[in-house]
């Protein structure tokens, strides 16, 4: 079962039909108007094979969207019982869940493959998925082969923040380790 339809959605094909009308009512009024699509990451029924497939819709169409919505369970909500039972209430059938915070980002950062930051987790989600051609220079590519230079400042960033933390002690060193 799609996601969409988990989430009571239509398909995909609707949204690229609302779209083109909304683009060309948009020139018949003279108006210069955009669309705004919302997407959820890590919805229950989710998986990073949809992400990446959605990733590369969003690419075709040019859209990068800056704000994405993690999903969050809320009270009396049919996909909140999804995401704790992992299981689809109406068919009792099981349901993908990324419940783990690493798996939640990766999906983020899929939506999101164009951030300079998600370089690594998006190309490492590649791979493991089996999706190497989405890594290149081409225009179909997500991400480029050689990590752009903001993606390196921000893993050496993240690396060295547990050293800035006040009270960081380095760890000591065991016989035979080299110096840093």
């Amino acid at each position: 079962m799609s996601v969409l339809t988990l989430m009571k959605k239509p398909a995909q094909n609707t949204f690229e039909e609302f779209a083109q009308r909304f683009e060309a009512a948009s020139k018949r009024a003279g108006k210069e108007q955009y669309l705004v699509p919302y997407f959820i990451a890590s919805h229950p029924g989710s998986t990073v094979a949809d992400m990446i497939d959605l990733a590369v819709f969003l690419k075709q169409r040019g859209y990068r969207p800056r704000q994405v919505q993690d999903f969050i369970p809320a009270p009396m909500d049919v996909a909140t019982c999804m995401y704790w039972t992992g299981l689809n209430p109406h068919s009792m059938k099981p349901v993908d869940t990324a419940k783990k915070l690493r798996d939640r980002k990766v999906q983020r950062a899929l939506l999101q493959f164009f951030a300079p930051e998600n370089y690594f987790s998006v190309r490492e989600a590649l791979m493991q998925a089996g999706r190497a051609e989405l890594i290149g220079d081409g225009p179909e590519c997500l991400i480029p082969a050689r990590p752009p230079s903001e993606a390196l400042a921000a893993r050496r960033t993240e690396a060295n923040a547990p050293a800035a933390r006040p009270g960081y002690r380095r760890p000591a060193r065991t016989r035979g380790e080299r110096p840093r």
